[in-house]
């Protein structure tokens, strides 16, 4: 397990890791993908199982009732309103939780709800390609495609990112390249970022048997 990271004077300096699981799901008929069965457990749960050993604190954003996810005793953000804004209104409800209740908290790694094969060491190569560049945020890629919600985020962006949503913005790519951006590059044989978003995708996800 990584430890939190220490600063100069000895503060810990806890990363967040969020999953973002907002999203209707229209390709695959609606519902929770993250509730999808893969290989006999919830997607959720691997997501759960790679990342929380990773983080200081693990946290799902998901909107409607949150006691559909009690199970797995993670607490649960819903998006600020009523006018859902996709990853970045899901981005910004786990930045302001994170300053909420972990105010030295530096750092907040989001993933996408559906990836249920994420690599175990990527929040480390996501910091080192950070340290290596001196960037501001740090996105995932494999085979040559970049995963902007696979991504480490700078707690002290809350205030831009509302003003980014404010004005119109709902893509995450675009509000990332605002600010100096590293690429992490991980093979995509298998794809550790492999997403389910359609019926053949669940069926591919059930037969790597990782």
């Amino acid at each position: 397990m990584l430890s939190d990271e220490v600063d100069a004077v000895g503060e810990e300096r806890p990363v967040i890791g969020a999953v973002l699981a907002g999203g209707q799901a229209r390709r695959m008929g609606g519902g929770d993908k993250c509730l999808l069965p893969v290989l006999g457990r919830p997607i959720l749960a691997h997501i759960v199982e790679r990342l929380s050993p990773q983080c200081g604190y693990l946290l799902l954003n998901a909107n409607g009732d949150p006691a559909r996810f009690a199970a797995f005793g993670l607490p649960v953000v819903a998006d600020e309103g009523e006018n859902r804004a996709g990853p970045l209104a899901g981005l910004l409800a786990a930045l302001d939780h994170a300053a909420a209740i972990r105010p030295q908290a530096r750092d907040v790694l989001t993933v996408p709800g559906d990836t249920p094969f994420l690599p175990r060491d990527l929040r480390a190569r996501l910091e080192a390609a950070r340290r290596e560049t001196g960037a501001a945020i740090a996105s995932a890629a494999s085979g040559g495609r970049t995963h902007p919600v696979v991504a480490l985020w700078p707690v002290g962006l809350r205030s831009d990112l509302r003003r980014a949503l404010a004005e119109g913005e709902r893509a995450v790519a675009r509000f990332a390249r605002r600010y100096p951006l590293a690429i992490a590059e991980w093979p995509a044989e298998p794809d550790p970022f492999h997403n389910v978003n359609t019926p053949g995708d669940l069926a591919a996800a059930e037969s790597r048997g990782d």
